[in-house]
């Protein structure tokens, strides 16, 4: 991982481009949350409906700080236990402070602070978290390198930052902040 293709996904971020990059276990798609039009694309090679919600990855707890701050301190010593890592965790959003286009049907967001290096840096880079959803289509396996990406994608996707996952075996754990549960 170089930080000109750091800089490089990260310009296409913000022309509203959909990326692939690796993450924890599986490569990923991600795009600006706030663009409609980058999102969409992305729900589109996917085969995937909007209802479903999409998951946030972020650089630390800092670029969701807005979404924590009316929770618990219990939570936030959750949160902290896990954070980073591969647990993603569905915390509310009642403002709401993200679009329903991410939250899908529901009224809380998914998010995960990495500790992916290709995914911090992105992150950090971009000044906020991005979209991170499995590059693969609805009800396919997921993949788990590059060169297959450049194959059954390439033609889709505005921009590939070059990297390998790492070493989780399965995508992240999903987990509700709220009652504890284990969604995935």
């Amino acid at each position: 991982m170089s930080n000109v293709a750091i800089e490089q996904a990260v310009h296409h971020l913000r022309q509203g481009h959909v990326i692939a990059y690796p993450t924890e276990a599986v490569w990923g798609f991600g795009c600006d949350p706030f663009d409609e039009k980058a999102v969409h694309k992305i729900l589109a090679i996917k085969q995937r409906e909007v209802d479903k919600g999409l998951l946030l990855v972020a650089a630390n707890q800092e670029q969701v700080e807005p979404l924590l701050a009316p929770l618990a301190s219990e939570q936030i010593g959750q949160l902290e236990a896990t954070w980073p890592g591969p647990v993603t965790w569905l915390i509310p959003d009642p403002e709401p402070l993200f679009p329903a286009w991410i939250r899908g049907q529901h009224t809380s967001v998914a998010i995960r602070v990495s500790s992916h290096p290709v995914v911090h840096a992105l992150c950090s880079a971009f000044g906020g978290p991005i979209v991170s959803t499995s590059a693969n289509q609805a009800n396919e396996p997921e993949l788990r390198n590059e060169q297959d990406v450049r194959q059954r994608f390439g033609d889709a996707l505005d921009f590939i930052v070059t990297g390998e996952i790492g070493q989780e075996s399965d995508p992240s754990q999903i987990r509700d902040l709220m009652t504890g549960a284990i969604i995935r």
